[in-house]
């Protein structure tokens, strides 16, 4: 697992790029703010964010993996199943275990204070997909690494799942359009972007559905899925009520904002 990062960022902007080109050949909205802020703000953070994490947290979660299958730490390290299922088993455990991570950070105020920094957005597009406050992405960490040695993942399911979950998120982030027949399939197993935009509607009773970032499922099971908003996808407006100054897209505003005491309307 000694690639494990060139891979990891070598999908990264892979993904990046080709998303990126798909929104500007064939955008599903179009943008409300200057594209040159928006992106130069949610780029920085996105390589920020991990500088900030190593200093917190001594260990990623495929080295975690590693340590918990050398201790047999774990269900599936305690388990004799074929390995390809065990992989099977940990990215869909994972995939759960994140979208009860999403909810959670909706629910509980505290949370939410951090989490809101993603969804004072005002726009929608890859960019967003990478948009999270530093605290954030810290506290996710050590779910991901306590999940990692409950579940007994293998290192291999562990690389395949960060891969997907950042390449997923910038695909259901994006203002890439999709034909409307080809959404309603994909969206049978996985998130597509007119499945999450309804997440970061405005309005709070749509805002407060699909928290899903891989699998479609848990939404379905867990009744919080929502098809579509309300004023349809040309017509909704993307963000929080309470935070509406453009000035507020640059980083260091993304920054504060956990601090800031404006209440969720």
């Amino acid at each position: 697992m000694s690639n494990e990062a060139i891979i990891r960022v070598s999908f990264f902007i892979g993904i990046l790029i080709v998303i990126a080109i798909w929104e500007l050949l064939a955008p599903r909205r179009s943008l409300t703010t200057s594209k040159k802020v928006r992106w130069f703000s949610n780029l920085t953070i996105v390589f920020l964010n991990p500088l900030l994490a190593r200093l917190v947290v001594p260990i990623l979660p495929v080295g975690m993996a590693v340590l918990a299958q050398d201790r047999n730490w774990g269900l599936l390290n305690n388990f004799n199943i074929p390995y390809w299922l065990a992989v099977v088993i940990s990215i869909v455990t994972l995939d759960c275990v994140i979208y009860i991570q999403h909810a959670m950070f909706h629910t509980i105020p505290l949370l939410w204070r951090i989490h809101g920094m993603h969804h004072a957005d005002l726009d929608f597009d890859v960019t967003t997909g990478l948009r999270f406050h530093p605290i954030e992405i810290i506290m996710s960490m050590f779910i991901k690494l306590a999940s990692v040695v409950v579940i007994g993942a293998p290192a291999l399911a562990v690389i395949i799942f960060e891969i997907l979950l950042n390449g997923v998120a910038m695909f259901n982030h994006s203002n890439a359009y999709v034909p409307l027949g080809i959404d309603r399939f994909l969206r049978l197993l996985i998130v597509t972007p007119d499945m999450h935009r309804v997440h970061h509607s405005i309005i709070v009773s749509e805002s407060n559905n699909n928290f899903g970032f891989n699998l479609s499922w848990w939404d379905r099971l867990f009744g919080t899925y929502r098809a579509q908003p309300e004023e349809g996808h040309e017509g909704m407006t993307i963000g929080l009520s309470q935070y509406r100054d453009p000035k507020r897209l640059t980083l260091p505003w993304m920054l504060i904002y956990p601090f800031l005491s404006k209440k969720r309307k």
